[in-house]
């Protein structure tokens, strides 16, 4: 690849707090080699290589790529089907059977219209649960738009109070089919695509699924990804069913530690928390999904005191009905103020959540999250012009977190390659998505025989 510099911009940093200087953010085969003060015009060729590209970020601020620890690409052609019910239902009426009639195709358009949305909204890396067919159709949709993703295949084998019959496998075929995956996927397109192993849930998994899963993961040296206290039937259900709380049952079967990322965890007490933050388990935090399907409001400064990694996600378009990081960090921000105060979770913990956290969730903290020399150069251009975003004075943090959307998105580096570059996605026409997209989903809605 051809150098990269991205000049003259305002670049947001972060060693220890937030901070923000003007730099030019120089890129060398994929990482960030140096942040140093450039006036961006006289001094922008530099020390490149003659081919080396240059972008001018004068009136733009330079942001860590957004990372969301938890979304279904499978379910973006659901998008606007599944309104206005409890999960419970939403799943049985809605996603099961919408999932049980996907094909290769409705799963590649779904992914791809899925991760264009998130590129242009400036989430460059993703924790990703698929459905439990045809994965590989979405590693093929995210190996050609650029996106970083950790993506698994949905796990349900035979369980009677979760598995839909048309959509659970035994064991030994889910944990065949997950590894053969993890073959031939885990560390492809030059790292940028991984494998995760991910089990639905504790209702429609069985006991040695889980703990496979989890020695799947230590294998491979991969994430663990699953749902966990999502509403209180279903941490009633664990409890009756395995007479463990589920974090702790969980903890029982392997599914905790470093590799896992639980999504949700509405419901779940002070001494779960505690345990939570002793095992190193990320909570993804989903705001959005949380209140539309009523679930509830997520206890996230509580866990944060108590120690929890913390990372953030949109979920899916079904319980959403957008994958846009930063409505899900004002959101975050938000609900949790009348309930404990103006000052919880301020802008910058909640910036650290999509950056840091996600990359923790992801096993890649040590590469992404951060502007830093060395780090992977995954890196968003926010266009500041517009009139939301002004006056300029104040918090910066705060003015990503409150103020700016997904269209103030200008630029996008995957890697150090340019995946978005004034506001136009470069890997893939958004207009034969779209078209493609709308074609999948009505197939789809034929299919699935929805009353």
């Amino acid at each position: 690849m051809p150098d990269l510099r991205l000049a003259g911009g305002e670049v947001l940093l972060h060693d220890g707090t937030w901070r923000v200087m003007r730099a030019d953010v120089t890129v060398r085969e994929g990482r960030i080699v140096q942040v140093g003060k450039g006036n961006g015009e006289a001094e922008k060729g530099k020390g490149l290589r003659p081919e080396a590209q240059v972008r001018d970020c004068r009136g733009c601020l330079v942001m860590p790529g957004l990372i969301q620890a938890h979304v279904h690409l499978c379910q973006t052609l659901f998008r606007g089907l599944a309104d206005d019910l409890p999960l419970e239902d939403w799943l049985v009426r809605r996603i099961w059977p919408l999932e049980a009639a996907h094909t290769e195709e409705t799963v590649y358009a779904s992914a791809l219209l899925g991760a264009a949305e998130l590129l242009l909204g400036g989430t460059t890396a993703i924790l990703d649960m698929e459905t439990v067919r045809h994965t590989g159709a979405a590693f093929r949709a995210l190996e050609r738009i650029g996106i970083r993703a950790t993506v698994g295949k949905c796990l349900m084998d035979v369980h009677p109070e979760g598995a839909p019959s048309d959509l659970a496998e035994s064991t030994d075929d889910a944990l065949t089919d997950a590894a053969a995956l993890a073959q031939r996927w885990h560390g492809s397109a030059e790292g940028r695509l991984r494998v995760c192993f991910a089990p639905r849930f504790v209702p429609s998994c069985s006991g040695p699924l889980l703990r496979a899963a989890s020695d799947l993961a230590e294998r491979f040296d991969a994430q663990l990804h699953t749902h966990a206290a999502e509403t209180i039937v279903e941490r009633e259900t664990v409890l009756r069913t395995t007479g463990l709380e589920e974090i702790a049952y969980l903890d029982s079967v392997g599914i905790a530690g470093r590799r896992a990322a639980l999504a949700h965890c509405v419901w779940i007490d002070t001494h779960e928390m505690d345990r939570l933050a002793r095992q190193g388990t990320t909570v993804v935090h989903c705001p959005s999904s949380n209140l539309k399907l009523a679930s509830g409001v997520a206890k996230i400064p509580e866990m944060l005191a108590a120690g929890c990694h913390v990372a953030i996600g949109a979920d899916g378009a079904p319980c959403n009905n957008g994958l846009d990081a930063f409505a899900e960090m004002r959101l975050a921000a938000l609900i949790q103020k009348p309930r404990l105060g103006a000052g919880a979770l301020p802008a910058a913990q909640v910036l650290e959540l999509a950056t840091l956290g996600g990359a923790r969730a992801l096993g890649l903290e040590d590469e992404i999250g951060r502007i830093a020399p060395g780090r992977r150069a995954d890196l968003v251009v926010l266009d500041l012009s517009e009139p939301h975003l002004h006056p300029l004075l104040g918090d910066p943090v705060s003015r990503i977190v409150y103020s700016a959307r997904a269209s103030d998105v200008r630029d996008v580096f995957v890697e150090g390659r340019p995946v978005v570059l004034g506001h136009e996605l470069l890997t893939a026409p958004v207009d034969h998505i779209v078209r493609e997209a709308d074609r999948a989903a009505a197939e789809l809605h034929r299919l699935a025989r929805l009353a």
